[in-house]
């Protein structure tokens, strides 16, 4: 394979390599190709940028010879020259990764001035004012991103000289006062460096090329690209390109401007974007001044409005995506300097890919494959009016765990959240953290937000399987809960005082944002279909509620993989009864309430199976442990004492008692404890109350010839005996209920994966389990070690930050560890069982990259909360249409 150069000529590069030259490397040297008007340049590959930092931040010796090489081919098509005091050539210096990072790395414009090019430019151009312009222009860009000089002192320079001239505009000013900018420029950038500006071409290339390659490690790139999960083979450093400069500020006949192919919030066909006469590109990117819609540039310039509108239709034609383009003007003659797929709104993304389908530019496996799975998500939810935003404080940022809007007013207590909610208040609980017996004022309350917990925490998980905006993990806001209020940032919230939050953006705002209803429309409609149709993956939902089992069938989930029975004790009208259950003496007590609970249940699951249409309907027996339903004990001993102050002595007895039961169920590491199968074989009550439950619901439904496949799955089973314990007394309820209604009944019997002991001995409970089902977020805990609720807020950002990890465990299945698991998990159980369904039912089923991952593994079905079902369809469709041998070989 023939060795990549240092350095490519735009003519000469291979615009397919964006890894090697950058998304605006790649983009020049394809205009160039399509004989574009782009200004001669060249590239210096991302290859160099890593050579940079692994040669100890300088630059490797063979880099400078190719790149003046190639400052000699520009002065020959351009005719100018290199450090000329006549007509000198002049360039600019720009960043480009193999993604587009907008605004993150750095540019230097007008480079190759000084104080004697400076008059040959202005010879050149007939225009002094216009070329020391230029300079002062150069020497900021310059002191700024080479230096590191702060901005501000430039301005404060620039707004005296407007002062004492007596003008409000830059472009007034006059040569004498620009020569005097140029020269306080210089001084501020000298007194900052304590070395002289300097002064030749060569040595002010230098020090910009390595420039550019630091700004990829600067604090801007690197957050950026951790909060877009931008990895290593995504983008590997940035390249640098050289262009020849050209000027939209040498007069009334030159402009400059930046333009969408098609509108990128809507996705209409129809050139959007804006240009200003007379300015320079950092100008329109910068907002310095308000430009003007690109529709007048038809009666200022119509010629260049001609040439621009056949650019946009022949890139768009050629690259079969909408564009971003960045175009100069200069004295009538029009320039191309950059063009990359346009960034869009999901909206924008989902109605482009239907109408370019429309119009024969790309075929559906395209239109599927352009759209980030993830970002469809943006549709499903409430969002804030972005016009009004600005008009609201910002109180504090924590992480987005569930996405949409919501406002409400702030409550800390969940049983007055409940009251509130209930009673048609919109409520926002506000706690530094959240457990299962919190979890009936979620369904109350419009939002939630924790200071405490990660992504994968209590509150997230439930929030998002309910499609409730959530945050978490927001360290700032701090809680008192004695007092009812919360501070951060110097600012204090009152129980009763309204809050707006957006989940999808982690941010809580003071007062209440209007929000703007989510529309699905049919091109997102035709997306999903043509998605179901390409798929070869099932997608299930996680849903423990008649209405959310509604909702995944609406949004075209086909089964339920993970129906958590635990979630349905949490309404209102059983919670109670279920801390009944627990607090129970004696095994008499206990079946009385048990069998009031059950008939709960059998209705639950009779209204989830027929919400299914006859989809397979997986659910899990009770897994967390008993503690986590009643009060933790250190609140509880708090309450005692203030009820003690008050001399409340009926309620301290009460208390007492649940305080008593809270201690003894109490664990040091309940993750690790007493919880799943174990509490079936401590209490086989529950699990047999759980089970005949689910019979009943079937022979209900067989009788009204209703069409329903329940299935059960047992947690945290890491032994066959474990598995067999609880698959007898399966097969006793099965056979008494059988002989009662004289009937056979299908149930298949399985067993979740989220133990490693149990991955690893997955041929053995394939003896007995007809269906496995991986629970990903133990699964990862487990095998990382880490305690999702803890890790995520405390040390999983330095970890990533300091590349110890490349994406978060939790959020995405990492393949090498907990992906191997599966692996072996799979073919133990195939080799048993040939055609054993497998899913997973974690957070990674809503994960396209975990998503791909079970396609590629041969999977049946991955299980994702029901808001979550379109991005997993979609991304299951990409993960076909990416690996397609591979899926119709393991479909055999």
């Amino acid at each position: 394979m023939a060795k990549n150069k240092p350095v490519y000529a735009f003519e000469e590069a291979d615009s397919k390599k964006r890894m090697l030259l950058g998304g605006k490397g790649a983009g020049l040297s394809e205009m160039t190709r399509l004989k574009l008007p782009v200004p001669p340049g060249f590239t210096i590959t991302t290859e160099v940028c890593n050579k940079y930092y692994d040669n100890n931040r300088k630059l490797p010796k063979d880099v400078m010879p190719a790149v003046m090489k190639n400052i000699a081919k520009m002065e020959k098509k351009t005719g100018k020259k290199w450090n000329s005091t006549k007509n000198p050539l002049l360039v600019s210096v720009r960043s480009g990764a193999a993604i587009s990072m907008p605004g993150m790395m750095d540019t230097i414009l007008n480079l190759g001035l000084n104080e004697k090019t400076v008059e040959g430019f202005a010879e050149q151009t007939k225009n002094p004012r216009f070329s020391w312009d230029s300079y002062r222009r150069f020497i900021q860009l310059f002191g700024k991103v080479v230096f590191g000089v702060n901005d501000e002192k430039f301005d404060h320079v620039l707004d005296s000289a407007k002062e004492k001239q007596g003008v409000t505009d830059d472009s007034k000013l006059n040569v004498e006062s620009l020569k005097k900018i140029v020269t306080e420029y210089k001084k501020i950038c000298e007194e900052h460096t304590k070395r002289k500006f300097p002064d030749t071409p060569d040595e002010q290339l230098v020090l910009s090329i390595e420039a550019v390659f630091k700004s990829w490690m600067g604090e801007r790139a690197i957050v950026y690209r951790e909060k877009n999960n931008i990895t290593k083979d995504i983008a590997n450093g940035t390249a640098v390109n050289v262009v020849t400069m050209v000027f939209g500020n040498m007069g009334d006949d030159s402009a400059t401007g930046v333009v969408f192919t098609r509108n990128g919030h809507n996705g209409k066909k129809e050139i959007e974007g804006e240009y200003l006469i007379n300015a320079q590109g950092e100008d329109v990117v910068a907002g310095v001044r308000t430009g003007k819609s690109i529709e007048l540039l038809k009666k200022d310039m119509p010629k260049s409005h001609k040439e621009l509108s056949n650019a946009c239709a022949k890139l768009e034609k050629h690259f079969r995506e909408p564009q971003d383009i960045e175009f100069t003007i200069e004295q009538g003659k029009f320039y191309l300097l950059q063009t990359r797929t346009a960034k869009m709104s999901a909206a924008a993304l989902v109605k482009t890919s239907v109408d370019m389908v429309k119009e024969k530019l790309i075929n559906k496996d395209k239109a599927l494959t352009r759209i980030p799975a993830q970002q469809l998500e943006a549709l499903l939810h409430r969002t804030m009016d972005e016009s009004k935003i600005k008009e609201y404080k910002q109180l504090a940022k924590g992480i987005a765990a569930s996405p949409g809007a919501a406002s409400g007013i702030v409550v800390f207590d969940v049983k007055k959240a409940i009251e509130l909610g209930d009673s048609g208040k919109k409520v926002i609980l506000v706690r530094k953290e959240t457990k299962p017996e919190d979890v009936p004022a979620f369904f109350s309350s419009e939002g939630i937000l924790t200071s405490l917990g990660g992504k994968s925490s209590h509150a997230a998980i439930v929030s998002r399987g309910m499609g409730k905006p959530c945050i978490v993990g927001c360290p700032e806001l701090k809680i008192d809960y004695d007092n009812n209020i919360g501070t951060a940032n110097g600012m204090t919230i009152k129980e009763g005082e309204t809050i707006t939050i957006d989940g999808s953006e982690g941010t809580v705002f003071i007062g209440e944002i209007p929000t703007v209803e989510p529309k699905v429309t049919k091109d997102f409609e035709q997306i999903l279909t043509w998605a179901q149709k390409t798929k070869t993956l099932g997608i299930r939902a996680n849903a423990d509620t008649p209405d959310m089992a509604k909702l995944a069938r609406k949004f075209g989930g086909q089964g339920i993989g993970l129906c958590r029975t635990e979630r349905m004790f949490n309404g209102s009208d059983r919670i109670n009864l279920f801390v009944e259950m627990i607090m129970a003496e004696n095994i008499e007590e206990r079946n009385k309430i048990l069998e009031k609970l059950g008939k709960l249940q059998k209705s639950d699951f009779i209204e989830i199976l027929k919400a299914m249409e006859g989809y397979e309907v997986t659910i899990r027996l009770l897994d967390p442990p008993l503690h986590e339903f009643l009060p933790n004990p250190e609140e509880l001993v708090e309450k005692i004492q203030k009820l003690e102050a008050d001399g409340k002595t009926n309620e301290i007895s009460e208390a007492k008692v649940v305080l008593k039961r809270a201690r003894e169920l109490a664990e040091v590491n309940p993750m690790m404890g007493h919880r799943g199968v174990r509490v079936g074989v401590t209490y086989p009550e529950i699990y047999e109350m759980q089970i005949k439950s689910v019979f009943d619901a079937l022979v209900e439904l067989t009788k009204k010839k209703v069409k329903a496949h329940p299935q059960i799955m047992i947690p945290q089973i890491s032994s066959i005996a474990e598995l067999n314990h609880i698959k007898a007394i399966y097969d006793r309820i099965k056979k008494e209920t059988e002989s009662k209604h004289k009937m056979k009944l299908k149930i298949n019997f399985g067993t979740m994966i989220e133990v490693v002991r149990a991955a690893l001995t997955a041929n053995e409970l394939a003896n007995t389990a007809e269906f496995f089902s991986f629970g990903t977020n133990d699964l990862t805990q487990g095998t990382f070690s880490f305690s999702r609720e803890d890790v995520e807020g405390k040390f999983l950002p330095e970890y990533m930050e300091k590349e110890l990890l490349e994406r978060n465990p939790f959020q995405s299945i990492d393949v090498n560890g907990v992906g191997s698991l599966i692996k072996i998990g799979i073919n133990a159980g195939r080799s048993i069982r040939k055609n054993m369904e497998v899913g997973i039912c974690g957070e990674h089923g809503g994960d396209p990259s975990s998503i791909k991952f079970c396609h590629g593994e041969g999977l049946s079905y991955v299980s994702a909360s029901p808001h979550r079902i379109p991005i997993a369809i979609v991304a299951a469709a990409q993960a076909a249409i990416e690996q397609p041998k591979k899926a119709k070989k393991k479909k055999k």
